[in-house]
C-alpha cells in the first residue's frame, strides 16, 4: 500500500512539475496556455516557438504609453531609447516567458489573479539595464504603486520630484528588486550559470532549464519530503479507518 500511495504522489507531482514548466501566468494579457506565436514583434520575437503573449501585445510592449497597462515611461522627461530597451525587454519576457511557474504568486488585485516573485535575474542583465539608465531620471523606487493616475495615465505623485537614476537606485541591485516590487532577484550569476534567467537571449530559450532546476530544488526542499509523508500517513489512515 506504501508503494502504491508513494507512486501515486510521485506521478502527481512530476505532473504538478511539467505545469510549472511550461504554464502562462493568470493576469491581464497572457494566454491561457503557452504555444507558438510565429509574428512576434521584434524584442519579443525569441519567445516566438512557445509563448504566453499573442503577436498584438509584442507589438504593444513597444510602444509608449500602450494599450497594456497606459503606463508612461515618460514620466520625467522622455526616457533614453538605450534605457527604454530594457523595459521593452523586461515587457516582452513578462508577458511572454512560459518558464516561470516556480515564482509565481496569488494576489489579490483587480487586473491580475498571480504575479511572479524573486525571478534570479543573469548579473550581466541586470547590470547592462542599470548601466544604460543611470543617466535618465525617475520619481519613485516601486513602479507598481503609488503613482497619480487621475489622468488615465501615471503621473509622478503630489510632493515627488524628478531626480538621477543612480539616486532613486544606487546599485544594480536596487534597481532590479526594487522596480517591480521584488519581481526580480538580484544575483550574482552569469549567463552561463544555468542558475539565473535571461531577459536577453536569442535562439533556443534557455530559461526552462533554469526554472527546472529551481523547481527540483525546491521539490528537494525538507518541507517537501515532509509533506509528501504527512500526505501519505494520512492517506494510510482513511485506508485503514475504512
Amino acid at each position: 500500500m506504501w508503494v502504491v500511495l508513494a507512486l501515486l504522489l510521485a506521478l502527481s507531482s512530476g505532473a504538478l512539475s511539467l505545469d510549472k514548466l511550461n504554464m502562462c501566468m493568470d493576469a491581464k494579457h497572457h494566454k491561457v496556455e503557452p504555444g507558438p506565436e510565429g509574428e512576434l514583434y521584434l524584442q519579443c520575437s525569441p519567445w516566438r516557438d512557445n509563448a504566453c503573449c499573442t503577436a498584438n501585445t509584442s507589438t504593444e510592449a513597444h510602444n509608449d504609453t500602450s494599450y497594456l497597462y497606459n503606463f508612461n515611461w515618460n514620466h520625467c522627461g522622455i526616457m533614453s531609447q538605450q534605457c527604454k530597451k530594457h523595459f521593452t525587454q523586461d515587457t516582452c519576457f513578462y508577458e511572454c516567458s512560459p518558464h516561470l511557474g516556480p515564482w509565481i504568486q496569488k494576489v489579490d488585485q483587480t487586473w491580475r489573479k498571480e504575479r511572479i516573485l524573486d525571478v534570479p535575474l543573469c548579473k550581466e542583465d541586470c547590470h547592462q539595464w542599470w548601466e544604460d539608465c543611470k543617466n535618465d531620471y525617475t520619481c519613485k523606487t516601486d513602479w507598481h504603486k503609488g503613482w497619480d493616475w487621475s489622468s488615465g495615465v501615471n503621473k509622478c505623485p503630489v510632493g515627488s520630484k524628478c531626480r538621477k537614476w543612480t539616486e532613486i537606485y544606487p546599485t544594480p541591485k536596487s534597481m532590479c528588486e526594487q522596480i517591480w516590487s521584488n519581481s526580480y532577484l538580484y544575483t550574482t550569476y552569469s549567463k552561463t550559470s544555468g542558475r539565473c534567467m535571461q531577459l536577453w537571449f536569442n535562439g533556443t530559450n534557455p530559461n526552462r532549464k533554469v526554472a527546472e532546476y529551481y523547481l527540483n530544488k525546491a521539490q528537494q526542499h525538507p518541507s517537501f519530503a515532509l509533506t509528501t509523508l504527512l500526505l501519505m500517513a494520512f492517506a494510510s489512515f482513511s485506508v485503514m479507518m475504512y
